[in-house]
């Protein structure tokens, strides 16, 4: 599956919530995570993962600055 069918299928199971606190955030994202399959925990990191590698590869491109 590539970004863009991923994308498409995020959109249609997207969850929100909105947390009156940081605690509040905290204990959401955590029962959320945890009703999530293990498949799609790895999944999920996998591409958090992919993200970052890409950040740091766009970051490592860029030209050095003058001080």
């Amino acid at each position: 599956m590539n970004m863009k069918e991923r994308s498409e299928l995020r959109k249609k199971r997207i969850v929100g919530y909105r947390a009156r606190d940081f605690a509040d955030a905290q204990r959401w994202d955590l029962e959320f995570w945890q009703n999530q399959s293990p498949d799609t925990r790895l999944s999920a990191l996998v591409a958090i993962r992919n993200d970052v590698a890409k950040v740091i590869g766009s970051r490592e491109s860029l030209p050095e600055k003058e001080s």
